[in-house]
Parts: structure tokens; sequence; C-alpha cells
């Protein structure tokens, strides 16, 4: 079964706190697609993940490319999207997959202060856990560290 994570935002936004989960999955040697709620989404992701730290670099290209197979890091609207063959999906502002078998590790990414992501992640919770996953919860501490709450 695949090993299922939700990190609830509470102290940063999704743009600082990806680029760190992200790195750690690339030093495990993990290849990772995200999967974005909309194209828009997606394109603000791919420049931030350009841009987001002067001494930092994650190797990523979209969808909307053709070179998507070569990418370790692959954004993504498309729920079924393993062009990759990735080890880890990331699902962010609602996104939905259409399964997570085959996957090391799911993280679903949310902001607490949006009601409609956290109503998402509830339901995504419940589907997970009744499929056999194995779950857990992470929560941000004020200072900006998860802490694992269930």
């Amino acid at each position: 079964m695949t090993e299922v994570l939700f990190y609830h935002l509470t102290e940063s936004r999704l743009e600082q706190a990806l680029p760190d989960l992200l790195e750690k999955s690339l030093a495990r040697g993990w290849r990772v697609v995200v999967q974005c709620s909309s194209a828009e989404r997606r394109d603000a992701l791919d420049n931030h993940l350009w841009t987001y730290r002067e001494d930092s670099f994650l190797p990523h290209g979209t969808d909307a490319e053709s070179s998507g197979a070569l990418q370790p890091i692959l954004l993504t609207v498309d729920a079924a999207q393993r062009a990759n063959e990735p080890d880890v999906r990331f699902l962010v502002d609602g996104a939905v997959p259409d399964t997570l078998t085959g996957y090391v590790r799911a993280v679903y990414l949310f902001d607490g202060h949006d009601g409609e992501q956290l109503d998402t992640a509830r339901g995504r919770w419940k589907i997970e856990k009744a499929a056999g996953h194995a779950v857990t919860y992470w929560q941000q501490t004020e200072e900006g560290r998860w802490v694992k709450k269930a």
C-alpha cells in the first residue's frame, strides 16, 4: 500500500512549503509528479520553482511540454499523469488522483485557511484510510515545522 501524508498548511503558503518537500524527495532518489488543480496554478508553480531561492535548483517541467518523461519533477493537471514514472505524487489545492496504486508515497498539501481544501482533505483522508493506505496527518507549528498529529 501507499504511504499517504496529509500536510496541513497553517503558517506558510504552498509556495514556501513545496520546494523543501520536493528537495527531500529528490534526495531520496524519487521521481515526483505534482498534480495541480488548474493549468494556471501549474504554470505559476513552474515559474516559482525556477526562482524560489537563488542558491538552489529543482529540475522540473510541465505536462504542457514534450519532455515530461525526462523530468525528475513533473507538474501536471492530469489526475492520471505518470509520464516520468514517479515514485511520489503530490496533490495540491484540492487536486484528487485517479489512483494511488504504484506510488511509494502520496502527499496532500492543503491550505488550512481554505474551507474547500479542508473539506477535500477530510474526504480524501477517509477514502485513503478505507483503501488500506498508511495515512498520517502533519500540521505546521508557529515556527513552520511539521509535527505529526495522527
